[in-house]
């Protein structure tokens, strides 16, 4: 197995248009990107619109030398499942948005996610990373004490909304890789799983392996790996560090991203608690030969600078598995 590409995920980038973006990843030493779709570069309307649209993306990319492996559609994935309030138009485009009525955005939101399917093929790339949302993470506490029913109903309705989205997935011969994210309907090991068995392990769903999200949670980020090893179906390197000082707490207090007073926050890549060593060796076991995306979020340092080092960092961090055992010559 080669050396893994390593991209860049645009998604939180996408206030620079994409050719001036592709010009600094190329600069910082990326093989690929991994395109969001908002911002200017991927959009999943003009893709079905316009015959040239794919093509163009595509010659821009290999201008700079750069390689496509997925496209991700996380902000319109969150409207399919979610209960809708005013949060959510901030981060749909308007015509998913259009009067905010909730059913009617899920709706629109829904056949948006088929249409991303129709996009990816059309691109000719085989992964479309997102989210789902969730009707019942609210519910996440059980206090006032939550009815089974009602969780067994969140999944139903998972379910019921996500497997026609995965029939078009199905027909476009595409997968989609939930990242498995708080807020989501899979946000740890058991969520994932029951996830899965909810829409009976179809193999359209995986997941996009993100460790930042997990460590956290207090659950071992390769350890989800070793427990779906043939659901990874795209990988994300991002860092996050547990700050806990006896006054922040796990629940980040109601702060934002970026407040010294939380109990854990994002980290650009080798600078938190994110063991990549054993990620990698987790991965290899698992078989995995895709990209290895750097999703950049660090509130605390400068993003071109930090980029550019998570660039080089996960390159270092890579290696290919052995091919034999290190005391074989004294079997030989």
């Amino acid at each position: 197995m080669a050396r893994r590409p390593v991209t860049l995920f645009t998604g939180q980038w996408a206030d620079l248009p994409l050719e001036t973006l592709c010009k600094k990843a190329s600069e910082w030493g990326f093989d690929g990107l991994e395109l969001a779709c908002w911002g200017d570069h991927f959009e999943v309307d003009k893709a079905l619109s316009n015959d040239t649209y794919c093509a163009r993306k595509r010659e821009l990319l290999e201008k700079y030398d750069l390689q496509l492996f997925a496209i991700s559609n996380h902000l319109v994935g969150q409207a399919v499942c979610d209960n809708i309030d005013a949060r959510h138009k901030s981060i749909l485009p308007d015509y998913i948005w259009g009067d905010g009525n909730p059913a009617k955005v899920n709706q629109r939101a829904a056949e948006e996610m088929k249409n991303t399917a129709r996009a990816a093929k059309k691109l000719g790339v085989s992964v479309v990373n997102g989210f789902t949302g969730s009707s019942i993470w609210h519910l996440i506490y059980d206090f006032p004490p939550t009815p089974k029913s009602m969780i067994e109903a969140g999944f139903q309705q998972f379910a019921d909304r996500w497997n026609p989205i995965l029939d078009v997935f199905q027909e476009c011969g595409v997968k989609f890789a939930l990242e498995v994210h708080p807020t989501e309907i899979a946000f740890d090991i058991y969520s994932a799983q029951r996830a899965l068995e909810a829409i009976d392990n179809r193999e359209e769903f995986g997941f996009n392996f993100d460790p930042s999200h997990l460590i956290w949670q207090g659950v071992d980020p390769a350890e989800f790996i070793r427990f779906f090893p043939n659901r990874i179906y795209h990988a994300h390197m991002k860092d996050a560090s547990v700050t806990l000082n006896g006054r922040t707490g796990i629940l980040a207090s109601h702060l934002s991203f970026g407040d010294q007073r939380r109990g854990w926050d994002f980290r650009s890549v080798g600078r938190g608690g994110v063991r990549f060593e054993e990620i990698i060796r987790a991965l290899n076991h698992a078989r995995y030969a895709g990209p290895l995306s750097i999703e950049w979020e660090d509130s605390g340092m400068d993003r071109e600078a930090g980029a550019r080092e998570a660039c080089q960092f996960v390159k270092n961090v890579d290696f290919e598995p052995s091919q034999r055992a290190f005391d074989a010559a004294f079997s030989e």
